[in-house]
C-alpha cells in the first residue's frame, strides 16, 4: 500500500503527515513523540486523539514534519493532519471523526494591532486630569 499525504494547520504552524500501514510508529521531526513533546502529556494525548476514536494506535506508521508557530500550535496541526490522512485512508473514518471536530481547521488566529492602541485591544490608561 502507498504512502498518505495530508497537511494540518493551526495558526501559523504547518504539518505534513505521511501515514501508511504498519505497527503504531510516530516519528516527528525525527524524533519519537515523547521526545518531541517532552512531559506534555496532555498536548500528547490531542494529538493521539484522531487515533484512539479511529482505534488505530497499533495499525498506521506516521512520519510528521512540523514548521512553523510554537509546540501547542503545531500539535494542534498535527492532530488536524493526521485526522485528514485517516479519512484518506479509509472514508469510513470521516463518519466517526467528525462529530468530535477533528476535521475542521482552527481558524483562530491572532488579532491584528490597531494604531493608537499599545496591543490589539489594550490601550492607555485613561486620564482624568
Amino acid at each position: 500500500m502507498a504512502k498518505i499525504y495530508a497537511t494540518g494547520k493551526r495558526k501559523s504552524a504547518i504539518a505534513k503527515v505521511w501515514l501508511e500501514a504498519g505497527k503504531g510508529e510516530i516519528i516527528i521531526n525525527g524524533m519519537s513523540i515523547d521526545a518531541w513533546l517532552g512531559g506534555h502529556e496532555a498536548i500528547k494525548k490531542r494529538v493521539m486523539q484522531p487515533l484512539e476514536v479511529c482505534k488505530q494506535e497499533t495499525s498506521v506508521n506516521l512520519v510528521i514534519k512540523t514548521l512553523g508557530g510554537g509546540y501547542s500550535a503545531q500539535a494542534d496541526a498535527v492532530r488536524h493532519g493526521i485526522s485528514k490522512a485517516l479519512v484518506a485512508f479509509d472514508e469510513q473514518f470521516r463518519v466517526v471523526l467528525k462529530p468530535f471536530g477533528l476535521l475542521t481547521r482552527d481558524a483562530r488566529s491572532v488579532e491584528r494591532k490597531k494604531c493608537g492602541r499599545k496591543k490589539a485591544r489594550k490601550s492607555v490608561q485613561f486620564s482624568k486630569r
